[in-house]
């Protein structure tokens, strides 16, 4: 737009020239139009009511300030409606050269008022002229800013977790300016277009934060810095540098798109808030699932995901991936499966996600989930994988962990990286399927005699068999006494020792076989013998499972076949293990770390001591096995 002190280069003769030397803010007002007024019209009292803001008002004709008395009033009125609507400057036509044509006491008015005086040589006819090319100017102007605005609205994210949206405004905003864009926090940049404007501009943002000043010299860029979020004090700053000056239109445009991006960062900090109150909540429940406190863990996740955890069986998934792009896949894993299943970082290993399906019926066995987690890591490719547990009643969800954590272990080895319990990478599915539920429920039938006695049974001993009593106890929400009671009477009825570890694993066996899975109708044993559990270890199957997990643990230099031995012998115990071995406690304790680490499985747990005695007899005929007559007779057949 052209100004008071800069008119078209093109069209010389339009040259104001002040009356009065004029402020550098009256030079560089903008001219919005030309209100042209002639003498007569001025003496005839017709000053106009209204004038556009930005008005250039030009009295055209004969002078009328020979007749000073009678037009000083009109002038004074004039200057008066000029300062209200915001005019830009008077002028009058004057000859190069000629004396000022304004009256002293109307110098002074305009001066205190603020308006600019001024004369032209062009004719009225010129300046009308001007006049519809200003206005077509505008108009294009106006047209242009709309475009922009448009556009600038356009690239508002869909989505508050758009994590570029901040980035496709600074490019905007750099391509509309002509202009380096950086949006930045005190800790971190947000934003910079091109990639080089932290680099410009940090001198700017350093300068301002120490006295409250701009770097900027006749030479230099010219920098804006404007505060994003000024009342929430965030300390997020837009800063913009280009070697022209901003002239107020493009103030405007800033001011629009910083406003944008304020909002967009307020909507990514309160996303992120709300995001990290939601992990945080998804990782407490994980963890009260894992202790046993299922309520706890239901109250925890009542709002965030009403109805998921109130199911009393449920899978566990292990997906592994590199640390670098775990966060990315666990959120990738929420958006596959969120709504069905709790997707939580493993706070204990960086690489890990871990993931409960809440199994929600019988013939529920997730695998819906299981194929959108196994779609996702083919995706995501090597060295991502997948593991997957069994069906788990919601007590036993640690065990569940463990053997989905196992099962991760044999994917990475596969050649799809997949390995799930349900598809037979774990030890019960490799079992005999049909003969492994005859052996289990002709070895439960004490307990399972009576309806209500079953019930309480099924419910009690799998936590009782895998962990100390007041843990069990905790785990059940009964009391301690009455996890006791129970398995005190289910071993009277078994004829068992629950002090004895393989007695444990065996009815531990035939439980999970039993309640977690059952074998489909058109299964039947394909011999009419009562199965044994020797008979059951002795497929090939079991045979190349056990060889696989047992063989690193016979290779060791130091003899942890022997120590093992011992120590299941002792029923897990280490001092009487180590005397036997004439070994110390602490060598005992390092040797059974290093099985750990060989079999990858968890020894604290009763699902990886089982698996560590069966492949040590699958392999070695050690130890000996509980007779399966001990717990057969009694059973009538």
């Amino acid at each position: 737009m052209p100004t008071l002190g800069l008119l078209p280069t093109d069209k010389p003769e339009l040259e104001l020239v002040f009356v009065v030397s004029g402020s550098r803010r009256a030079r560089t007002a903008e001219i919005n139009g030309v209100v042209t007024v002639t003498s007569e019209q001025l003496l005839e009292g017709e000053v106009p009511s209204a004038l556009p803001d930005g008005s250039l008002v030009l009295i055209t004709g004969t002078s009328p300030f020979r007749l000073r008395g009678r037009v000083t009033t009109v002038l004074e009125l004039l200057l008066q409606r000029m300062s209200r609507d915001g005019g830009a400057g008077l002028a009058v036509s004057a000859a190069p050269g000629a004396r000022s044509p304004f009256p002293p006491d109307i110098v002074d008015r305009a001066t205190r008022l603020g308006i600019a005086l001024l004369t032209t040589a062009a004719s009225a006819e010129r300046w009308d002229a001007v006049h519809g090319e200003i206005q077509q100017s505008r108009l294009m102007f106006a047209e242009r800013r709309a475009d922009q605005l448009s556009s600038l609205v356009q690239e508002l994210p869909a989505q508050l977790a758009d994590a570029r949206a901040l980035q496709r405004i600074a490019d905007w905003l750099a391509r509309a300016l002509d202009c380096q864009v950086l949006v930045s926090e005190p800790e971190r940049v947000l934003a910079a277009s091109p990639a080089t404007a932290a680099e410009q501009l940090a001198q700017a943002i350093i300068r301002q934060s120490v006295d409250g000043t701009l770097p900027e010299t006749l030479s230099g860029p010219h920098t804006q810095l404007i505060s994003l979020a000024p009342a929430s004090a965030a300390g997020t700053i837009l800063a913009v540098a280009r070697r022209t000056p901003f002239d107020e239109a493009d103030l405007r445009l800033l001011r629009q798109a910083a406003k944008l991006l304020g909002l967009v960062d307020q909507a990514h900090r309160e996303y992120r808030a709300a995001s990290d109150a939601s992990r945080a909540a998804r990782s407490a429940a994980f963890e009260l699932l894992m202790d046993g406190e299922a309520e706890k863990a239901r109250r925890v996740m009542a709002t965030l995901a009403p109805g998921l955890l109130e199911t009393e069986t449920a899978r566990v998934f292990v997906v592994e991936t590199q640390q670098t792009r775990r966060d990315q896949t666990a959120r990738r894993c929420s958006r596959a499966v969120g709504q069905q299943a709790l997707v939580v970082p493993d706070p204990t290993d960086n690489r890990r996600i871990l993931i409960v399906h809440p199994i929600r019926s019988d013939e529920d066995t997730g695998a819906e989930v299981s194929a959108e987690l196994t779609r996702l890591v083919g995706a995501l490719g090597p060295p991502s994988s997948l593991g997957g547990s069994g069906i788990y009643s919601i007590p036993l969800l640690t065990d569940a962990l463990h053997e989905a954590i196992t099962a991760q272990k044999f994917a990475a080895l596969q050649p799809d990286s997949v390995a799930l319990s349900v598809h037979g990478s774990d030890f019960v599915s490799l079992l005999p399927q049909a003969e492994a539920q005859t052996w289990a429920r002709l070895l439960l039938q004490p307990l399972m005699s009576d309806e209500t006695q079953w019930e309480s049974m099924r419910e009690t001993l799998p936590a009782a068999l895998a962990y100390p009593y007041t843990v069990a106890a905790r785990r059940l929400r009964l009391h301690r006494n009455t996890v006791m009671r129970r398995a005190s009477r289910g071993a009277e009825l078994l004829g068992m020792d629950f002090a004895s570890i393989s007695d444990r694993i065996v009815v531990a066996l035939a439980l999970e076989l039993v309640t977690q899975r059952e074998a489909s109708a058109a299964s039947r044993p394909t011999s009419s013998e009562p199965p044994s559990l020797a008979g059951l270890l002795a497929t090939p199957q079991v045979h190349a499972w056990a060889q696989t997990l047992i063989r690193p643990v016979l290779a060791d230099r130091r003899d942890l076949q022997s120590t093992a031995l011992a120590w299941l012998t002792f029923d897990t115990h280490v001092e009487p293990a180590a005397r036997a071995l004439g070994l110390s406690e602490v060598t005992v304790r390092s040797h059974l770390r290093a099985v750990e680490d060989h079999i990858h499985r968890d020894l604290a747990t009763l699902a990886g001591v089982r698996d560590l005695q069966f492949s040590l007899h699958v392999v070695t005929g050690q130890p000996d096995l509980r007779s399966d007559q001990q717990g057969l007779s009694v059973v009538p057949c």
